[in-house]
């Protein structure tokens, strides 16, 4: 399967990572908006090309990885580009899902392709998670919690504000919460009361008390992304966030709490866990393992925009069916 990049990024970065990581896949080349002489990518003899050019090169890929942001970027390229491709992207804005979806499977039938949006771990791996808890327990809670870590997508849009340098956006869950719900308690909980979210921000040389003022308002007010939420905003300088916010980890929680039993006399609590070093490497692992999915689909004949709740978990492994039921049921 020949991969394409667009976007070389932490995430696009991540892709070729992870590329390299499965034998059945090969990196057939990178597309950038910058300077393509200036981007030196990881992998032997790949070419990296301008993203101007992209149409040059449709015959040459089978799924096209779109690793740009969810902010303004993927609402307008993936329905773009499911035109001329199999596409995948890891779109994360929850409430815009449904609009998102709606144009890219548009475009994808049009055009006979198959696209995958919403990749990732959250959403993506905890939406299956969630969607398995449901089922196996009706009678229940669904929560998640988010970190501690950095979010990659709230980060990028601290950084579209105008004014803003470079910024960095923890989520950190409400531990008072986590711990009720881990105990079965089944509490309800606010958006405010489940998480806080902490932005380090450096601001543009030169901003002034008022520009400080406006863009702190602004992070505050964003609806999607920090309106609902407990957000403090620290400046800080530009060598303060790489000495102390270079990584990018994240992690999270999913349960589902609910009961069994004729009188429901049984409390039953599921609960899974993710811990990375690295938010954009898991990402891009999650994606090129869905890519795998689709690039199969597509050759069965299916067309349009899916999610990861219509994969089967088959089409994600290199394995055969028979290695996958004896290894791993």
């Amino acid at each position: 399967m020949k991969i394409g990049i667009l976007g070389y990024g932490n995430l696009g970065k991540g892709v070729e990572c992870a590329v390299k990581n499965n034998p059945d896949t090969e990196l057939a080349c990178v597309f950038t908006r910058r300077n393509p002489s200036a981007v030196k990518v990881l992998t032997p003899g790949v070419p990296v090309y301008d993203a101007k050019d992209i149409l040059d090169h449709k015959d040459e890929i089978d799924v096209l990885v779109l690793c740009s942001g969810s902010a303004t970027d993927l609402p307008k390229q993936t329905p773009e580009y499911a035109k001329y491709f199999n596409v995948i992207d890891s779109f994360d804005t929850h409430a815009r899902i449904p609009e998102h979806f709606a144009n890219v499977d548009k475009a994808a039938k049009n055009s006979k392709h198959i696209a995958l949006i919403s990749c990732g771990w959250d959403p993506g791996i905890f939406s299956l998670l969630r969607i398995y808890g449901n089922c196996i327990l009706p009678d229940g809670q669904d929560y998640t919690f988010w970190g501690p870590g950095v979010s990659q997508g709230h980060s990028d849009a601290i950084r579209r504000i105008k004014g803003v340098k470079d910024a960095r956006q923890y989520t950190i869950p409400v531990q008072s919460a986590l711990d009720a719900v881990r105990a079965g308690k089944n509490p309800e909980l606010t958006t405010r009361q489940k998480h806080t979210r902490e932005c380090w921000v450096v601001a543009e040389d030169g901003a002034t008390k008022e520009d400080l003022d406006r863009i702190e308002k602004e992070i505050k007010e964003m609806p999607n992304y920090f309106a609902g939420y407990d957000t403090t905003v620290h400046f800080v300088s530009e060598e303060e966030l790489k000495k102390n916010h270079a990584g990018i980890p994240h992690g999270g929680f999913v349960f589902r709490s609910g009961k069994t039993g004729w009188n429901k006399e049984f409390n039953n609590v599921i609960e899974y866990s993710l811990n990375l070093d690295s938010n954009p490497a898991f990402t891009a692992s999650v994606l090129v393992s869905f890519a795998r999915a689709i690039f199969r689909m597509n050759k069965e004949g299916q067309t349009g925009c899916r999610t990861v709740f219509d994969v089967a978990p088959a089409y994600l492994s290199p394995l055969s069916g028979e290695e996958i039921r004896a290894h791993l049921l």
